[in-house]
């Protein structure tokens, strides 16, 4: 288990420039990621045809639809969506500070993982703050369900996820992954975990405006006879509980600060993500805001201290 944590706040060293397909509009997205300042959080900076430009904090009270994927934002028109997978790479790294310029309605999809994201901010590099991080550590457990799923928040000295998929088609099954999240764990047991989907769903999808730019170069296709349709076959025997909890690291670093817990889920998905990040920090019982107490690189979990939360609540602006 990692039993260390970051005492000061990161950003890249430079600027960085991806482009690729929007899995669901089907449009070519470019998408550049600049340094910020401290305190600056994770902002979209979305530019419109028109010429104008829609600013979206990447944070909780910003979470509109969570329907097939994360969105951003409350109109169509001023969102960006498709953010779970570039979010889960920023906050495996501890990316804390980011400005995001974006000429589409949602981050590119690329293979269908977040591993593109990992190398391109491994190859620009980090560099600290001279500003303290926050965490948000969980001290009593918070649990929703719905329907025949939930999730639930409880006390870890480490930040650990447990996730639970059960699903009818025999190739998936009930799969799980349980892990504490680190930067190494995440790059070799998550990163590369690619979307899936079942090729029953492609027309209903496509006749609502889904999945126009979903292809086998971005995601895992499950065909009529239960069987992967992608020439080069899975990643992971049990890539999609990997994949699952790819989407839970990214739908809770809208937490707007990393999170110090375990989270549980059983059949989950980006709205009972969203849910349960929602019901945790409604409940300014359950969690305290820490810090380190020293400035140093790093410090242990339990060295971290309480401090005024009051002053710190990026999640609902």
């Amino acid at each position: 288990m990692g039993s260390d944590v970051v005492g000061f706040q990161t950003t890249i060293s430079r600027s960085i420039s991806l482009s690729g397909i929007g899995v669901h509009s089907g449009e070519n997205v470019s998408i550049t990621f600049h340094p910020a300042d401290p305190d600056t959080g994770i902002v979209f900076n979305r530019h419109l045809p028109c010429g104008d430009v829609i600013s979206v904090r990447a944070v909780s009270s910003q979470v509109g639809s969570t329907d097939l994927c994360t969105l951003l934002g409350k109109a169509p028109d001023r969102s960006v969506a498709t953010v779970e997978h570039l979010m889960a790479a920023l906050y495996a790294l501890s990316v804390d500070n980011i400005s995001i310029d974006i000429d589409g309605s949602e981050v590119p999809i690329m293979d269908g993982s977040a591993a593109v994201f990992i190398e391109a901010f491994d190859n620009a590099g980090l560099i600290n703050h001279p500003v303290k991080r926050r965490y948000i550590r969980v001290i009593k457990p918070v649990r929703i369900e719905m329907g025949g799923s939930w999730a639930e928040f409880s006390q870890h000295n480490g930040t650990r996820f447990e996730i639970d998929i059960d699903f009818e088609s025999p190739l998936i099954g009930r799969q799980s992954w349980k892990g504490e999240v680190t930067a190494d764990t995440f790059r070799r047991e998550l990163a590369r975990a690619r979307t899936f989907g079942f090729m029953r769903d492609v027309e209903r999808l496509w006749a609502s405006g889904h999945a126009l730019g979903s292809s086998l170069e971005n995601s895992v296709v499950i065909g009529d006879d239960d069987k992967v349709i992608n020439v080069e076959g899975l990643r992971f025997r049990d890539e999609f509980a990997r994949h699952k909890t790819l989407d839970a690291v990214g739908d809770l670093a809208l937490a707007g600060a990393q999170f110090i817990g375990c989270y549980r889920s059983y059949r989950g998905g980006h709205k009972l993500n969203a849910m349960a990040l929602r019901a945790l920090l409604a409940d300014q019982t359950a969690y305290e805001v820490v810090e380190a107490p020293a400035r140093r690189d790093t410090v242990r979990h339990g060295e971290l201290v309480a401090v005024n939360a009051a002053a710190f609540a990026p999640w609902a602006l």
